[in-house]
């Protein structure tokens, strides 16, 4: 058994608590989908930076914001869907990424290994994550209009282009800080299924953003102990619970309702 450092703990649970904020938004702006897809364009930045002698975090963090920006700059010349956009450049990034990353290294880019954890990551982490809900917190409101009516959103004074580039910059970043936990193939589901399952809860915007909040703390915290309990890999651990509360809350909403 492997017990789990503060600093380990302080990093994950500021990584859930912005990947639940930001899933509401996902769920809202129907990038269900397309947010497990965009999770897989760190893969390429991965191998590019083991190549390279260089941390694998900062490779996806640059292959994530570079990919935010590519679907941005696509998404305002083409007129095309995000989730189309998000599509081609997922599989590109895929069959990259497969080419310039093997074995073990693979592995743990795919599922996550949270392994010793520098200072200066721990550091990095917890700010980018603090940045992350500083920054769905301070532009819901906005963000709300945006999806009701973009027309009535550019009248009121909003600039749409800069949000959306933000709102998907903050999604690379969360993608970034997770990936150590859960990997290119888990990451996006974090931010998915949590907000998921606040939806079938909540009565108001409030409670969803509290509730999928809460499911995705307690999926990574629960999820981490069990993996350093039992030997194995966090992030189908930390899913396989998040998923397991949805699937709870889910038949026990129904059933309720039928009565």
């Amino acid at each position: 058994m492997t017990t789990l450092p503060p600093s380990a703990i302080v990093l994950s649970a500021s990584m859930a608590v912005a990947a639940g904020l930001l899933g509401c938004f996902a769920l809202m702006r129907r990038m269900t989908l397309a947010a497990d897809a965009l999770s897989h364009v760190a893969l390429p930045g991965i191998g590019l930076a083991l190549l390279l002698g260089l941390h694998p975090v900062t490779g996806a963090l640059v292959a994530l914001c570079l990919g935010a920006i590519l679907i941005w700059a696509l998404e305002r010349r083409t007129h095309l869907a995000t989730e189309t956009i998000i599509g081609v450049v997922f599989s590109s990034a895929l069959a990259i990424g497969a080419l310039v990353t093997s074995g073990d290294q693979l592995m743990d880019a795919l599922f996550g290994g949270p392994g010793t954890l520098p200072t200066w990551e721990v550091a990095t982490g917890i700010l980018g994550a603090a940045a992350v809900i500083v920054f769905v917190i301070a532009a819901r409101d906005r963000m709300i209009v945006t999806l009701l009516s973009p027309d009535v959103a550019l009248t009121t004074g909003i600039n749409v282009p800069r949000l959306n580039l933000l709102y998907l910059l903050a999604f690379a970043l969360t993608i970034a800080l997770g990936l150590r936990y859960l990997g290119v193939l888990l990451m996006g589901s974090l931010i998915i299924i949590p907000a998921a399952t606040a939806r079938r809860l909540a009565r108001d915007l409030t409670g969803m953003f509290t509730i999928s909040v809460i499911v995705a703390l307690a999926s990574t915290l629960a999820g981490l102990w069990l993996a350093a309990r039992w030997g194995k890999q966090s992030g189908p651990l930390i899913i396989a619970i998040a998923a397991g509360l949805f699937l709870v809350t889910a038949v026990g909403k129904q059933r309720a309702e039928s009565r």
